[in-house]
């Protein structure tokens, strides 16, 4: 098996809130809360969880927003071992292992929690829509992320990207076979439209009915287009905390080399 982005971590004021809008508007359905008031949502293929914010979490950065995402791997212990080589003072925490958390955390090049699991977070059920196909982060080292999910994980550099490296752009764009991430630079003040939020940025969903599916979110939410000239996606919206989601039907995503998700109009 290869390796697999199959889990998002939020940190939430108001996790009620916020899986009651995933469920409500883009069909995610609840995997299990916790005494201490943290909930975990699935759109079929990712554990989306929404951790509520506490001293308790110790997390190194405690702002709300999306954290961390986890990765479901063959061998925990291989991806240890390889890591610890690449990075030989970096932690590895151990983690509780249950339907919020993976079994162990790595940090990639810019410190962001990566989670671990052997198992696919708790999640057994098949890719539908909606549903993510897009992961966006903000990096200081673009080239040394792209690197790590190639070393670590084996994720490829995508086609679709190749032309931001092309024309000298840091922009890097890599893909597990089920889901694209995208590795903008934090600092690129020239590029329309970029939001200097450091970690991730965005989320993408894929849709069946764009026009449906905007129609509904629209009596909770703004949607703004995306400039044209963006390889993926037709529009963005926020959830009830600010974060930032796309939305895209035909345009879709690389999420592997020259492997293309799109729903015809």
């Amino acid at each position: 098996m290869a390796a697999m982005i199959r889990y998002i971590a939020y940190i939430s004021e108001n996790p009620e809130k916020l899986s009651t809008f995933y469920n409500r508007f883009l069909k995610t359905e609840e995997l299990g809360r916790s005494k201490e008031g943290d909930i975990s949502v699935t759109d079929g293929f990712f554990n989306i969880t929404f951790l509520r914010k506490r001293v308790a979490l110790c997390e190194p950065r405690m702002e709300n927003g999306l954290k961390h995402i986890g990765i479901h791997v063959d061998s925990i212990e291989e991806i240890k071992n390889r890591y610890l080589k690449m990075f030989p003072r970096k932690p590895v925490i151990p983690e509780s292992g249950d339907v919020h958390h993976g079994v162990l955390r790595i940090h990639d090049p810019d410190g962001n929690p990566v989670s671990l699991s052997e198992q696919p977070f708790g999640i057994n059920g098949q890719r539908r829509l909606p549903g993510i196909r897009h992961i966006a982060y903000n990096a200081m080292d673009p080239e040394g992320m792209r690197e790590f999910y190639f070393a670590l994980f084996g994720f490829e550099e995508l086609t679709s990207g190749l032309a931001y490296r092309n024309a000298g752009r840091l922009n890097r764009f890599v893909g597990d076979g089920f889901t694209n991430l995208a590795i903008h630079p934090f600092y690129d003040p020239s590029a329309v439209g970029h939001e200097m939020k450091f970690g991730i940025n965005h989320l993408g969903f894929l849709v069946e009915n764009l026009a449906a599916t905007m129609e509904d979110l629209s009596s909770a939410v703004r949607i703004q287009k995306r400039p044209d000239d963006r390889p993926y996606a037709e529009f963005r919206f926020t959830d009830p905390e600010g974060n930032r989601l796309d939305l895209s039907q035909t345009k879709g995503w690389e999420v592997g080399v020259n492997q293309w998700e799109r729903v015809a109009a």
